[in-house]
Formats: structure tokens, C-alpha cells, sequence
């Protein structure tokens, strides 16, 4: 008994450790059914291992945050100045002061009415230093190590070299199939084609129905794109994350569809000199539904991992340690303990 409690408080304190280095709060899902099949119909959504996924997609609040611990005098370019420009540019209203050295560091801002809304301008390369920086236990935390390995600053357009590293856990960028899974996989629902295997829906509303631009979103399937007209105005565009409460997908998660582009770890095209990598959801600019549904794969919108527009932005992934890590990492807790009690 005397050995469960020594377990119990060791996690407790882990917990307690990992909770004081963090600043913000990524809201995330767990999404189980580990092994499941790939959607017949496309082939993506396969995933061997559980892990949580981001509910919301990044905010522009978690980055103003994030680039006033690592920013300062922002080296990497982690800021775009079309952030700051949300009636011309369309950005997310991330203010930036100050002079960018050391006696006047960047200092950056957001209103409480842009803090809830997406963060847009992101390139690639900044979402996976935003997923190192989470990794990293957030404050001073590195951008260039952690879930990925970022030579040298590297900010250009053939990022094949930078890939998530093997047997990482923590925050990453999602890879395209766990993005897929969580938008669109329902373990209840009959697999497409028939038979009793669990399926996907179209949409990441738990639908095959193209979604409706319903703001009250009463019955569900509403997402935020263009159809006609922007659903939101000037100058917000992109509305606060969750605000269609109720067309979340199976695992819970929202805006999976509409509001901004995500960026995925995939490279859907590549050359000698450039890769292309993974952008899903479709935006608040996409006027076709059907860019936001499970079949639309962005080979024709892809993008280099160096672009910044106002309609991308990104959610996280954490790949949680088995049950057996956690015990062993607290029995080693234990053991050190146990080492000093003996030496004291």
C-alpha cells in the first residue's frame, strides 16, 4: 500500500511540475481506437496509437503568448506584420511594439474580442517551432529541437529534411492522418461500401451532408466559409473557435472544416528543390463546400511551407506516453528518491 501511494505522489508531483512551466492551455480530445482501418475511399485516417488532438485550432491569444516568450527580437520571423492589419490585410490582430533588441524587446498584443479567433499568417515552419516551443515546456522553451529539428533557423521551401522524429512524444504538428481521423472517423458508423466496420463521415460534423453557414447551429452541420458573401464580416472574417457548438466531429473537436486552412505534416507534392506540404479543412474564403469534406485532398491549393496567408492556420497533436512509460517514469522517481533518503 505504502508503495501505491508513493506512486500516486510521485505523478502528483510530476503533474504539479509540468503544470507550473505552462502558460497556456491547449484544450485537447482524446482520440482512441488505435489501429483502426483507412477510409476506403480515400485511404487516409489510419492511425496506430491514441493520442489527444488540439479541440480548437491555435488561437491568436496562445500565440501572442508564444511570441512574447520567443520573439523578442524574433530571429526566426514568427511574426508577420500582416498579423497586425485586420482591416486590409485581414489579419488576426496581434499587435506589435517595441524595438526588437535587448533594452526594448517586441512586445505583442491582442484584443479580447480577436483573442478567441484563429491565429492566421503562420507559416509551416512556425506551427512546427510553436509544437517544439509546447514540447519544450512552453516559457524559454527551444523551437528548433524537440518533436522536430529545425537546421540552422531554416524558414525556405524544401522542408523533406524536417520531418517528426521517431519515437517522439509530446506536442507536434498533426500528421495528416491524425488530423483526417479526428475530423471524419466514427467508430459507431457503418464503413462506406458496407459491412459492420466502423466508417467516416463526409464532413467533420458527423455528416455526409455538405454543411449549412448556420451561426446558431441549432441541429448541428454549420461550418464558416463563403458562400455569396463571407458569413462574418469586416473586419473579423473567421469567427471565435467553437462557435458552432454544435458540429463537432465524433472525437469533439471543431472548425475542422471552414475558418482557416490546418497544416498537416504531409508532403503532397515534391521536386528537387521544393516540398509541398499538407493543408485541410478548407477557409472562411472557400467559396465549394466540398474543399471542407473528407474526399478533398489539397493537391490543387497546396502550399509551400513557407507561405503566409490569411486563411491558414494550424492545430496541435500529443502523443501521450503508454501506461507503462508513466509507471516506469514514476518508479524511477521513486528509486532517486529512495537513493537520496539512503544517502541523507
Amino acid at each position: 500500500m505504502k508503495k501505491v501511494f508513493a506512486v500516486a505522489a510521485a505523478l502528483a508531483l510530476l503533474s504539479l511540475t509540468i503544470a507550473a512551466q505552462a502558460a497556456i492551455t491547449i484544450d485537447t480530445v482524446a482520440v482512441g481506437n488505435a489501429h483502426n482501418a483507412a477510409d476506403t475511399a480515400t485511404g487516409y485516417g489510419s492511425v496506430g496509437y491514441n493520442y489527444n488532438i488540439g479541440e480548437y485550432e491555435v488561437t491568436a491569444a496562445q500565440y501572442t503568448d508564444f511570441l512574447n516568450n520567443k520573439a523578442k527580437s524574433d530571429p526566426y520571423g514568427l511574426y508577420n506584420t500582416s498579423m497586425g492589419d485586420p482591416s486590409v490585410s485581414w489579419g488576426c490582430n496581434i499587435q506589435r511594439s517595441g524595438g526588437g533588441i535587448v533594452a526594448n524587446p517586441y512586445v505583442y498584443t491582442v484584443a479580447d474580442e480577436w483573442a478567441n479567433r484563429p491565429v492566421n499568417y503562420v507559416s509551416y515552419w512556425d506551427s512546427l517551432r510553436f509544437a517544439n516551443w509546447l514540447g519544450n515546456g512552453q516559457g524559454i522553451g527551444d523551437t528548433e529541437t524537440g518533436a522536430y529539428t529545425i537546421p540552422s533557423g531554416y524558414n525556405g521551401d524544401d522542408g523533406r529534411i524536417i520531418q517528426r522524429n521517431t519515437g517522439w512524444t509530446g506536442w507536434a504538428v498533426t500528421s495528416e492522418d491524425e488530423w483526417y481521423k479526428a475530423a471524419y472517423y466514427d467508430p459507431n458508423k457503418p464503413r462506406q461500401g458496407g459491412g459492420t466496420q466502423a466508417g467516416y463521415w463526409l464532413s467533420p460534423t458527423q455528416s455526409d451532408a455538405a454543411p449549412l453557414r448556420n451561426v446558431a447551429d441549432a441541429s448541428g452541420n454549420n461550418a464558416n466559409y463563403y458562400d455569396n458573401g463571407y458569413l462574418i464580416g469586416s473586419p473579423y472574417y473567421r469567427t471565435n473557435v467553437g462557435e458552432f457548438q454544435n458540429s463537432d466531429s465524433f472525437y469533439g473537436t471543431f472548425d475542422q472544416g471552414g475558418n482557416v486552412w490546418e497544416w498537416n505534416e504531409a508532403i503532397v507534392f515534391q521536386d528537387s528543390n521544393h516540398a509541398i506540404r499538407g493543408l485541410r479543412g478548407g477557409s472562411f474564403i472557400i467559396s465549394d463546400v466540398y474543399l471542407l469534406q473528407a474526399s478533398y485532398r489539397n493537391s490543387i491549393y497546396a502550399s509551400y511551407p513557407s507561405i503566409e496567408t490569411s486563411d491558414i492556420g494550424f492545430r496541435v497533436s500529443e502523443v501521450v506516453p503508454e501506461p507503462s512509460s508513466i509507471i516506469a517514469l514514476a518508479g524511477g522517481l521513486i528509486s532517486l528518491l529512495g537513493i537520496r533518503r539512503r544517502r541523507a
